[in-house]
């Protein structure tokens, strides 16, 4: 009999452990807040102000202040009624004690308390405490200030109680100040101030009559934006379509149905984007949900119903599909429900069944009226659909052209990509590099082991302003959709992905940035799926090479370069500065070492922090209207004409 292989490692009664109070948030930070990356960080102040809009959402509120201060703690304060801070019956502690120590507590079980509510699991603002270096929290409530202080989401203090401070006027409210722990987060994160006022900017349009301002008090320069809003969603489609030539003014309804509160807006542009934001009780869930596809459904049925009504749809013509009626649509949802089920606790997508026949029932009945009001808006939105739609079954038979010249279909590859000999995707990386001389460059310096080049000649097509069919007969995009492999449009399956990094490679120059911004319009509008699962990335090439004797030093920004001639004449050391216009002047040695090296180089990861702004932003940078871009332009001149260059 053969002998059982002897274990130095035992799984007995003593590897059972009991993590108590907050040590499994602190030990687990990805299950409660997503991470211990920006992403996740950003996250703390979305917990503690979301508790605060539920103050607002029970009418309670409506004044929500945030403060980043200089040491990156953070400040959120609000009018509401304030954390009870009286013994709690079970606990024999302070309610506000329990509320901020003990996962699965708060008020939001409760309907009496909360009619809706974002915090529905009693654990955003204990998880924040646990995953804060020290929180302060002070409630204004009965007549007195009382307050009480966590580190590492224990109470500290001489009692470690819950105590007055002092006392108070009529007014009542919460404050709670934490600075996040550094054990626990990545060393080089810190709060974005403009990922922040996206965000509150979200939750203004969506709980209107609600003021809410955001300061951020750190050096160079201390900023301060805030947000009011009395138009709700109807302001929302006019923030996001600012920069688009609108058809129609915003479509509107605001309905309770089956104790469910379901507002809705859309407007239709000239634009080819689609452009759908979701939330759930005030809460953006961006990756939709039952309420975004009841509001896609009741779209799509309703233009098809009066497309045959109206006779713009012959009887033998097949009904528009979802992408047609959507395409240049700007469309907003936003439901509050008693009990909302979400997929994960950072809420991404919402689950309830029941919400899918209610947003749609109450979308369609709006929609449906609206057209027939306004003819004249109904037949430039129905004219709209019918433009998609020839313009789809030209997609469709140029991209199944193009995936039977793909890798997928035919092994074939273009011929100018220079591919790498690894074939497990989560080992190699393609490299997009601008221009034939660079491209030869990159070949020759590459690893070809993990390492593929693929050359690019000249500016792609601009995405932003062009429909599938016109692109799919652009030979430079349809090289870099055989050289991914994942198809595009209703083709497209990231698990075809032949490469593991996408990196785009351009020159430090004028030319080089836009040639970057057109790649990323394409990803961006259509393989976005490339960017939120981390797969693109943009290579950062020296701007300097700066030559002392035999010494050979490779500069990334001005300020380094700056730096490192002041230290040079500081020391009256002799140099030679050489000034790298594009990538084809680096011989194939100097590329690998600064640019490819995965031991030296640097890659900038592509990610979507906030879909609305980098909507705008696209639309505003890539689309048709000239006078928001001149505006850009104009705002920013002075930033480009202090660079050194």
């Amino acid at each position: 009999m053969a002998k059982r292989a002897s274990n130095k490692s035992t799984y007995d009664e003593h590897s059972i452990q009991v993590l108590k109070g907050l040590e499994a948030v602190r030990r687990r930070p990805g299950m409660y807040v997503g991470g211990t990356d920006t992403k996740a960080l950003h996250h703390l102040v979305y917990e503690i102000v979301d508790n605060s809009i539920d103050e607002a959402l029970a009418g309670r509120c409506d004044r929500i202040e945030v403060v980043i201060h200089d040491d990156s703690s953070v400040s959120v304060s609000d009018n509401g009624i304030g954390i009870p801070v009286a013994e709690h019956p079970t606990e024999k502690v302070s309610a506000l004690q329990v509320v901020m120590t003990m996962l699965h507590a708060g008020g939001k079980f409760d309907e009496s308390a909360y009619k809706v509510s974002g915090g529905l699991h009693g654990v955003g603002a204990a998880a924040v405490n646990a995953l804060s270096e020290w929180m302060v929290v002070s409630v204004k409530r009965d007549g007195g200030v009382f307050e009480q202080r966590y580190e590492q989401g224990i109470p500290i203090g001489p009692v470690a109680k819950v105590k007055k401070v002092s006392r108070a006027d009529k007014t009542t409210g919460t404050k709670t100040s934490f600075k996040f722990d550094t054990t626990i987060f990545k060393d080089d994160v810190d709060y974005r101030f403009e990922t922040l006022v996206n965000r509150f900017r979200e939750m203004a349009f969506v709980t209107k009559g609600v003021f809410i301002k955001i300061k951020d008090e750190r050096p160079s320069p201390v900023r301060e934006m805030s947000f009011y809003f009395e138009g709700g969603l109807k302001s929302f489609v006019r923030y996001v379509n600012r920069n688009r030539k609108v058809l129609h003014d915003p479509i509107y309804a605001q309905k309770e149905s089956e104790n469910i509160d379901v507002e809705i807006a859309i407007q239709y542009t000239d634009s080819i984007a689609t452009s759908e934001f979701a939330f759930a009780n005030t809460i953006h869930t961006p990756d939709g949900g039952t309420h975004l596809t009841g509001l896609r459904t009741a779209i799509t049925r309703v233009i098809n119903n009066y497309a045959r009504k109206n006779g713009f749809l012959k009887e033998k013509e097949h009904n528009f599909t979802s992408d047609d009626t959507r395409e240049g649509v700007t469309a907003v949802v936003s439901i509050k429900h008693p009990d909302p089920q979400f997929e994960s606790q950072t809420k991404v997508k919402l689950m309830n069944a029941e919400v899918s026949g209610i947003v749609s029932s109450v979308s369609s009945e709006a929609f449906a009226d609206f057209l027939e009001e306004n003819q004249r808006d109904a037949r430039r939105i129905v004219e709209r659909c019918l433009t998609a739609s020839r313009a789809r079954r030209a997609a469709k038979k140029a991209r199944e052209l193009v995936m039977r010249k793909s890798a997928l279909e035919s092994m074939t590859l273009p011929g100018k990509l220079a591919d790498c000999s690894e074939r497990d995707p989560t080992k190699s990386e393609l490299y997009i590099v601008e221009g034939e001389s660079a491209g030869g460059s990159a070949k020759q310096g590459r690893d070809r082991h993990f390492q593929a080049i693929l050359p690019l000649r000249g500016k792609i097509l601009n995405t932003e302003r062009a429909r599938l069919d016109k692109i799919l007969n652009n030979n430079e995009v349809k090289a870099l959709i055989s050289a991914l492999g994942v198809g595009i449009g209703d083709g497209f399956d990231i698990e075809n992905l032949r490469y593991g990094r996408v990196i785009i490679m351009t020159d430090a120059d004028v030319d080089g940035s836009h040639i970057r911004t057109l790649l990323l319009t394409f990803f961006f509008r259509y393989m976005p799926i490339l960017i939120e699962d981390g797969h693109l990335f943009i290579a950062q090439p020296p701007l300097y090479l700066i030559k002392v004797g035999k010494q050979e030093h490779y500069t990334y920004t001005e300020a380094e370069n700056n730096e490192l001639l002041k230290r040079l004449q500081r020391e009256n050391r002799r140099y030679d500065m050489q000034r790298y216009k594009g990538l084809g002047e680096m011989n194939p040695d100097q590329l690998w070492d600064t640019t490819m090296d995965p031991g030296n180089r640097t890659l900038l990861q592509v990610s979507i922090e906030d879909a609305v702004m980098a909507d705008r932003t696209f639309d505003m940078l890539m689309g048709s209207e000239v006078a928001p871009r001149r505006r850009f332009i104009t705002t920013h001149a002075n930033e480009v004409r202090n660079l050194d260059v």
